[in-house]
């Protein structure tokens, strides 16, 4: 079993960059990088983590996350709120890398370079 996986991380707040980064599967990661309970959106070979309180709390919307999700057929903007992380979707629902193609997109977008 495999202790890291590579994540898009997408901060809501423009001023911080998107990132690529090593992280560690399972529950408490994943909630200390979003802030709080996850709720997570499947598309494709990719997921999505997300404050599940978002939008109850309030969260900035993520705008990146949002257009990134967009361009891929998901229209979610009023839910991508707070930090998001993208990973990819593995046999039997694990956690795997996020798709190369996900990170071009994003770079493509953002006009930026990422590396893990």
């Amino acid at each position: 079993m495999r202790t890291t996986y590579t994540a898009l991380i997408i901060p809501s707040r423009l001023a911080e960059p998107i990132r690529v980064e090593s992280v560690e599967p399972g529950l408490r990661p994943l909630q200390s990088l979003v802030g709080g309970d996850i709720e997570d959106i499947t598309r494709g070979d990719w997921r999505v983590f997300l404050n599940a309180e978002g939008v109850a709390n309030n969260l900035p919307r993520n705008l990146r996350a949002a257009q990134l999700m967009d361009d891929c057929g998901l229209d979610l903007a009023g839910v991508a709120r707070g930090t998001a992380v993208f990973l990819g979707r593995g046999d039997y629902g694990q956690e795997a890398d996020a798709p190369g193609t996900l990170i071009r997109r994003a770079e493509q977008m953002f006009d930026t370079r990422l590396v893990a």
